[in-house]
């Protein structure tokens, strides 16, 4: 297929405020192993900060659990953006990639047209089906830790190109903006601009909540919860707590497989 290239310098003069002062850097690479291990690797120097790395094609992209996620060349969006957070509580960076999906969603619904949802912890999904994955790694410790977050999103593929069957495109949900660079410099701009303002208020995470918990398709329906060691744990999604956890009931959830049993995809 005749998929278009992200055009680089287009994708850097179109970025909206606070983008174009926010990011460091912001490379386009045509293939690579994994856009998250080369942030992290860059993150070994104390002085890389606000940096994204995008590719047309990953050969050793990951998942949560370290699952393979792949896709056609240029049939994706492959983004990684490494940040540091100075002065921040360890226990609030769970928050970081919460506000990746935040600004996933908001630039997937200003740039295509359609309305997807978050499905907790780092999922996007779209009509009940997996859009868009996100996963963070903390890359240095310290008074101002450094995190990628990854993101992967489905623009261009059919459904003979889907990575697992409950996944899905924008093209086959009939977006209406497929253009990759549009998308890109949209994300970029929401990132920049949610992240900015949780800087701005000494990491607080109440507005952060408030419009994680508005754009939650899991809140409120019937989950189930497979936990690590193997426990599971199953009933109605009732919130988010201030630290990122899903409450099940009355049992707050910080990691684990969610799967919606109403409306399941």
């Amino acid at each position: 297929m005749n998929r278009a290239p992200i055009d680089a310098p287009r994708l850097r003069s179109s970025l909206a405020t606070p983008a174009p002062t926010f990011y460091d850097r912001i490379d386009v690479v045509e293939s690579t192993g994994s856009t998250n291990a080369d942030l992290v690797a860059r993150a070994a120097d104390p002085s890389a900060d606000r940096q994204a790395l995008l590719a047309e094609e990953q050969v050793r992209g990951r998942g949560r659990h370290a699952r393979a996620w792949v896709s056609p060349p240029r049939a994706q969006i492959s983004l990684s953006i490494l940040v540091r957070l100075p002065g921040i509580d360890p226990g609030a960076l769970g928050w970081l990639p919460l506000l990746t999906g935040i600004a996933v969603v908001d630039a997937v619904r200003g740039t295509a047209g359609v309305a997807p949802e978050l499905k907790w912890p780092n999922d996007v999904l779209l009509d009940g089906r997996k859009l868009a994955g996100i996963l963070a790694e903390v890359a240095a410790t310290g008074i101002a830790p450094a995190v990628v977050v990854g993101i992967g999103l489905n623009v261009d593929l059919d459904e003979a190109e889907l990575p697992v069957p409950h996944a899905t495109s924008l093209a086959l949900a009939g977006a209406r903006d497929l253009d990759r660079t549009a998308l890109v410099a949209a994300i970029l701009t929401e990132f920049a601009r949610r992240f900015t303002a949780w800087e701005r208020a000494g990491w607080a995470v109440e507005e952060l909540a408030a419009a994680y918990r508005e754009r939650c398709a899991t809140l409120g329906i019937e989950v189930r919860a497979e936990l690590p060691g193997g426990r599971v744990v199953t009933g109605v999604a009732t919130g988010i707590d201030d630290t990122g956890r899903l409450l099940i009931g009355d049992e707050a959830v910080s990691a684990g497989d969610v799967s919606h049993l109403r409306g399941q995809y």
